[in-house]
């Protein structure tokens, strides 16, 4: 068993400084990325299982609700996966207080999501306002269309380097995308690739 010199330990905890300054605050994702396991509980396929989960739970919650009669989840040739539910699409609508769109808030602010009350939905499962937040941390990049009666709102998001072995996660790439569609269409689809 090895031991310590009980001075040279008094020594070391004099010299070594600790104060306010040591202590980090992590802002937006950049928490979920350095330690993951806090939020998905492995890397290993379980991780990768819990995020795709994540954006399926959000899905099923629209049909458990009665907005949605279909939810579809494909899994792509490139290995990113598809979530696609018929429900009433993310707001895409500007947030009072953020100033940016509803679905933005949705995939890059933690705890924010519409199941923390039960006037949108009776019943929700998954992390309750940060699991497709987390989802969106842990992806090369993901791609949400909201579709919205003759209207789809597309915005997409990917991790990019922000200097020398450090990247940030779930960057938006542009704003909200607009366009108008030949048929009327409702629901959400997801398209993530897991990094």
């Amino acid at each position: 068993m090895a031991t310590t010199d009980k001075n040279t330990t008094t020594a070391n905890a004099s010299t070594k400084s600790y104060g306010a300054k040591d202590i980090q605050v992590l802002q937006g994702l950049d928490a979920v990325r350095l330690r993951p396991g806090m939020y998905i509980g492995t890397t290993s396929i379980a991780g990768l299982h819990h995020i795709l989960w994540e954006i399926v739970d959000n899905a099923v919650d629209e049909a458990a609700n009665g907005f949605a009669n279909k939810v579809d989840v494909i899994l792509n040739a490139d290995n990113s996966c598809t979530v696609i539910d018929n429900g009433r699409g993310i707001p895409v609508d500007i947030h009072p207080k953020l100033k940016i769109p509803g679905v933005q808030v949705v995939f890059t602010e933690l705890h924010a999501g519409g199941k923390f009350n039960d006037s949108n939905y009776s019943y929700s499962g998954g992390l309750h306002g940060v699991g497709a937040s987390v989802t969106n941390a842990l992806s090369r990049w993901l791609k949400c269309t909201v579709y919205k009666g003759k209207k789809a709102y597309s915005m997409e998001f990917a991790a990019v380097e922000k200097s020398k072995n450090k990247i940030r996660c779930g960057v938006c790439q542009g704003g909200l995308t607009e366009y108008i569609l030949p048929k009327e269409k409702h629901g959400t689809e997801v398209c993530f690739l897991a990094d």
